[in-house]
């Protein structure tokens, strides 16, 4: 049964039709296609055009444009011919909210247009309305009659469209229908696309962003279900997710999202939403895609699937019994790879969140301390916090003084021998399996039915094929087709070179498999050569440090804790819903951004949107708990949910307005003193 893609076990682009955006081909198996947007005054010509020349250089292939208003589109010309008039061909894309007549010039003027079905007819005011059938269809025909027009203008002068449906943004009548879902984010397209199709109108391209990875990868399965289901055909797939944020949160967001969906082949052109200069994320797109390279050419050994034994439409946590505190309703833990390390030190340890005070002889755990560490052949030479356990191989495990905190991990082999034996530690033993990485059946795994429901064995999954994933995830399918409910940690391992390629690494390969539901844990580690390199200072990209990571433990803490964030399986830290800027921007917003996290980084599980404009604001932050949103320049409106509690707020005392609404709604907690 052939669900949302070619292969759940090998790579295979997903065949989608061949759409022309200027002299550049995306879709049809063509590469994917990388692009970002202007964070300019589309009124200034010279500044829009310098930024765009950037980003071209740096590698986008698209570069879209906010047309906001009649004025900013018909100056999309003087850009388009400046850029002409230097050389640059790159194709461009007008941004469309609210404003027909905008798009209307634009598709005269420019290669392709961006409409959002949740704004560009309907309305989004948050009210909770009620629609009769014939009273639905009446609202559908208003559609037709305000968008055709620009279709028709689009067909004539060979412009190219996106569909770009955005979670925040649905209208009142698809949330009064649909509700906040993914299902209803895939009926605002396809009531467009249905009007497209019906005037032979084909050059079009679909999105379905949102700020949560888990919505936006299960609102693209969701499209290419129905397109198939209804039309027999699929168009192609522009993949984001909206406000990831800066730095390493916005970087771990992305490509968690992004990174799921092109692990099953789907995605046609990528764009990193950051709050970042645009230019800085065409590299992290370019390490997305560059996994997928001769992907399809590794040999692989991974059984085909007959049944999905899961739900890929609708998140639901694998089914796991407890041992320890891993599995059952726990959340995932993280286990820090320390085998890399000459010697653990106190240092170290406080590079993954225990920092010993040697005055008080205390030690002082952070809300993102890794719950174990993975010593390999070697033991602590000091006492360690209560709440940390140590991992190491079975011989370096049984010298251990108390093996209550001391825990060996094992092949499958070499566990069922230690059982038989009664050499298997009383309380948690971890057991490795590398999967499908050789010519095997899955007749070959029938030791598996001996560790089914074995309460002292948590199952460690990870695989040396070259597309880890699927293969990890077929063995998932079989655990449940097994019915074996051991809980299980993901291993992953990276081979890259910089920060973003490590990040990237990690949030795809896990991150694909925590938004489907698997894995009670996660560990992270690096070949020799790569752990060597980031020790050596290489944790830079693009001139970043994330975090100001001073370890190659402590960025791969923060990376994992980023991860099970970004995949809301386990909240450690304040979360940012922020946009990447453009030109509807009333204020700088990589500094109040910077701002803002510099006061609130503390509020664990706190929800906090920082958007630039109106556009963005009430609709894309819909999942925050408090909002600061651009209303003017120098103006900023205060939101708590979907309800504006103050309105026009100098910019210059917006920060503190902020903090006071956190503390008058017992979000605030004072930080501790560093």
């Amino acid at each position: 049964m052939q669900l949302y893609c070619n292969s759940l076990t090998q790579y295979k682009r997903l065949k989608t039709k061949e759409v022309k955006v200027g002299d550049l081909l995306l879709g049809n198996g063509h590469p994917i296609r990388l692009q970002t947007m202007t964070t300019t005054d589309t009124m200034d010509t010279m500044a829009t055009v310098e930024q765009s020349i950037r980003c071209i250089e740096a590698g986008a292939e698209l570069v879209r444009i906010t047309a906001p208003s009649k004025k900013e589109a018909e100056n999309l010309l003087a850009i388009k011919n400046e850029l002409l008039k230097r050389g640059y061909r790159t194709p461009l894309i007008a941004d469309i909210h609210f404003t027909p007549n905008a798009a209307e010039i634009a598709a005269r003027i420019i290669e392709k247009v961006r409409v959002n079905p949740g704004n560009y007819v309907d309305k989004k005011k948050f009210e909770l309305l009620e629609y009769t059938d014939p009273e639905y269809l009446e609202e559908i025909d208003r559609i037709r009659e305000r968008f055709t027009p620009l279709v028709k203008i689009c067909k004539e002068y060979g412009t190219a469209m996106r569909i770009g449906t955005n979670h925040g943004s649905l209208s009142d009548r698809i949330m009064s229908r649909y509700g906040d879902t993914p299902m209803g984010m895939v009926e605002s397209a396809m009531e467009f696309l249905r009007i497209a199709r019906g005037e032979s109108y084909h050059n079009i391209v679909l999105s379905m962003k949102s700020s949560n990875p888990q919505v936006m990868v299960q609102a693209y399965r969701l499209l290419i279900q129905t397109m198939d289901a209804e039309f027999g055909e699929c168009y192609p797939l522009h993949l984001g997710v909206t406000e990831a944020g800066d730095g390493e949160d916005g970087r771990v967001k992305s490509a968690a999202g992004i990174g799921t969906l092109l692990e099953d082949g789907i995605g046609d052109t990528i764009r990193v939403s950051l709050t970042e200069d645009p230019e800085f994320e065409i590299p992290v797109c370019r390490d997305l895609v560059k996994r997928y390279t001769n992907a399809a050419a590794a040999p692989q050994h991974v059984p085909p699937v007959n049944k999905v034994p899961y739900d890929p439409f609708n998140y639901q946590r694998r089914q796991t019994f407890e041992v320890s505190n891993m599995g059952g309703k726990q959340v995932p833990v993280v286990i820090a790879d320390l085998s890399k390390v000459s010697e653990i030190t106190y240092d170290k340890l406080a590079g993954v969140g225990y920092r010993y005070d040697e005055a008080l002889d205390k030690w002082n755990i952070s809300d993102t301390a890794a719950d174990y560490i993975f010593t390999g052949h070697q033991l602590p030479a000091f006492a360690l916090p209560g709440t940390l356990k140590v991992i190491s191989y079975p011989a370096t495990a049984a010298q251990a003084a108390d093996h209550q905190k001391c825990f060996p991990i094992y092949d499958a082999a070499g566990y069922l021998q230690a059982k038989a034996e009664k050499t298997a530690n009383a309380i948690l033993n971890f057991v490795m399996i590398d999967c499908f990485s050789d010519e095997t059946t899955i007749n070959d795994f029938t030791w598996l039915d001996e560790l089914a429901n074995d309460p002292l064995a948590v199952l460690c999954l990870s695989s040396t094929n070259r597309n880890a994933m699927p293969s990890v995830r077929r063995m998932f399918m079989e655990l449940l087709e097994r019915k074996i409910q051991n809980p299980v940690i993901l291993v992953t391992d990276s081979n890259g070179i910089a920060a973003d390629e490590h990040l990237i690494h990690y949030a795809t390969e896990a991150g694909a498999l925590l938004l489907d539901g698997f894995g009670d844990g996660v560990c992270f580690g690096m070949s020799a050569d790569a752990y060597q390199l980031q020790d050596a200072g290489s944790k830079e990209t693009s001139g970043r440090n994330y975090g100001n990571n001073n370890s190659v433990e402590q960025f791969i803490n923060a990376t994992a804790f980023s991860i099970l964030q970004a995949t809301r399986t386990r909240i450690s830290k304040t979360e940012y819903i922020s946009c990447p800027s453009c030109g509807r921007t009333l204020f700088d917003l990589q500094e109040t951004t910077a701002k803002i996290r510099a006061v609130t980084n503390h509020l664990k599980g706190v929800k906090i949107a920082i958007m630039g404009c109106i556009v963005n604001g009430p609709g894309e932050m819909a999942d925050a708990d408090f909002g600061y949103v651009g209303s003017g320049v120098g103006k900023i409106t205060l939101y708590k949910g979907k309800e504006v509690v103050k309105r026009n707020v100098n910019s210059e005392i917006a920060v503190d307005e902020l903090i006071s609404l956190l503390k008058e709604n017992d979000a605030w907690v004072e930080p501790l003193p560093s």
